[in-house]
C-alpha cells in the first residue's frame, strides 16, 4: 500500500530510506466502500488522505440543494478537507467514494510530529500546497473566462482516465451546470465530429 505514497512522496523531495520509512509508518489504511462517506459536512476533518485505490468526489452542497464537485482524487492524488483538518472546524464538504477505495491516512498530530522529526517534510506539504494553490486558481480563472463547452473539452483532455470513470452528473456537478445542459453539449460536439 505505501510503495505508491513512497513514490508520490520521491516525486516531490528526496528523503533518506529511514526518513521515508517513519513518515510512512504514521499512515493507517482504510478501506471505503462506494456510496460511503470518508466525511460528511459537519465533522471535523481528523485526516490527510493519500488515494492508493479507487476514486473519491469532494463536493458541497449549496443552499438549493445542488451538489458542487471541487474536486475528484483517484489513486495518487491527496484528499482532505484542509479548512476543517488546519482550523479543526465542522466541514462545509463531504467525501464519498465513488468507487471501492482504499486510502492511507495521517492525522493532525502525526503529521505535525513528521514537521518535528522530518524536516523535509514540511517542504514536501509546501511544495503539494503550491500546486494545490495553482490547480485551484487556474480552475477559478477558467470558470470565470471559459464557456461550458470550453471547460467540458478541457476535463475531457486533462483528465482522460478520470473522466471515463465518471457519470454524466458527476461531471456537470463538477463544471457547474446541469445534467441536461451537459447532454447538450454532448450532442453539439458528436455532432461536430
Amino acid at each position: 500500500m505505501t510503495a505508491i505514497l513512497k513514490q508520490n512522496i520521491l516525486n516531490h523531495i528526496t528523503l533518506s530510506k529511514k526518513e521515508i520509512e517513519n513518515f510512512c509508518d504514521l499512515f493507517h489504511n482504510k478501506m471505503v466502500l462506494k456510496k460511503h462517506f470518508l466525511l460528511r459536512e459537519g465533522e471535523v476533518c481528523k485526516f490527510e488522505g493519500f488515494v492508493t485505490k479507487g476514486l473519491f468526489r469532494v463536493y458541497h452542497i449549496d443552499n438549493n440543494g445542488f451538489e458542487q464537485v471541487l474536486y475528484f482524487a483517484q489513486e495518487n492524488w491527496w484528499i482532505a478537507d484542509i479548512d476543517s483538518f488546519t482550523n479543526e472546524k465542522p466541514s462545509q464538504l463531504y467525501i464519498q467514494a465513488l468507487e471501492d477505495s482504499e486510502v492511507l491516512l495521517i492525522s493532525k498530530k502525526d503529521k505535525e510530529f513528521a514537521f518535528n522529526n522530518i524536516p523535509k517534510i514540511e517542504k514536501l506539504f509546501r511544495i503539494m500546497t503550491q500546486k494545490t494553490h495553482i490547480a485551484l486558481q487556474r480552475r477559478m480563472i477558467d470558470n470565470l473566462s471559459k464557456t461550458a463547452n470550453q471547460r467540458y473539452i478541457d476535463f475531457i483532455e486533462k483528465y482522460p482516465k478520470l473522466f471515463q470513470r465518471l457519470t454524466n452528473v458527476q461531471i456537470a456537478a463538477y463544471l457547474g451546470i446541469s445534467h441536461e445542459f451537459l447532454s447538450k453539449i454532448r450532442r453539439k460536439i458528436a455532432i461536430k465530429k
